[in-house]
């Protein structure tokens, strides 16, 4: 953290499913940038949130699934910490997943502020994953979730489907252009069916 009094309360939220093969170790390396970033000296020792009823950085063995929902202290170069955690995460996850961070002003008092003053409240979504393609999958799940709600205060549910084709052909076009763009420059490859290697992060 860069300053003695974080300006922001960061909460971090999400759950992601690990591959079956990998173990705490793992997890605590990909979760270095975060239990770092608030001066830990390992993942159990950061895992505990500033609020007791939030169960904190959590990994359920059973279900294989890692459990975030934990509140800092922070600044503006938390980002970069998630960034980095995310790519670690990229590289244990048995599917796509979000991850939600919400930065709330520590300094903003709603009380004593002049009336045109406003928080510096933010939000970041962040989608991790094995694959491009299962990031992929998440935003788009999550992007037809969205519009359908919206949408469906106007129209019957029956009578989106052209709206759900369009948003599908949207990321379809995109994952093809990735596939294509990482494969300008390469020479042919002889034998075998090896593809293109895959970006550890979209964001």
């Amino acid at each position: 953290m860069s300053q003695d009094n974080p300006p922001f309360e960061i909460h971090v939220h999400g759950d992601v499913p690990l591959r079956d093969d990998v173990d705490f170790p793992q997890i605590q390396e990909a979760l270095r940038p975060l239990w770092q970033y608030v001066g830990a000296r390992s993942l159990v020792e950061a895992a505990t949130s500033n609020y007791e009823e939030e169960p904190g950085i959590r990994f359920d063995p059973k279900a294989h699934l890692l459990q975030m929902c934990w509140t800092i202290e922070g600044d503006q170069d938390f980002r970069l910490a998630i960034e980095e955690a995310c790519m670690g995460l990229n590289e244990i996850s048995a599917m796509g997943a979000a991850i939600e961070v919400s930065f709330y002003d520590l300094e903003f008092d709603e009380d004593e502020a002049e009336p045109e003053a406003q928080a510096r409240d933010d939000f970041v979504m962040c989608f991790v994953g094995p694959t491009p393609a299962a990031i992929m999958q998440v935003q788009r799940d999550m992007l037809v979730q969205d519009v359908v709600n919206l949408m469906e205060r106007h129209f019957d549910a029956s009578e989106l489907g052209g709206v759900i084709q369009a948003i599908d052909q949207l990321f379809a076009n995109r994952f093809d252009a990735m596939v294509n763009s990482l494969q300008l420059g390469k020479p042919p490859r002889g034998g075998g069916h090896g593809g293109p290697r895959k970006p550890r992060h979209l964001h």
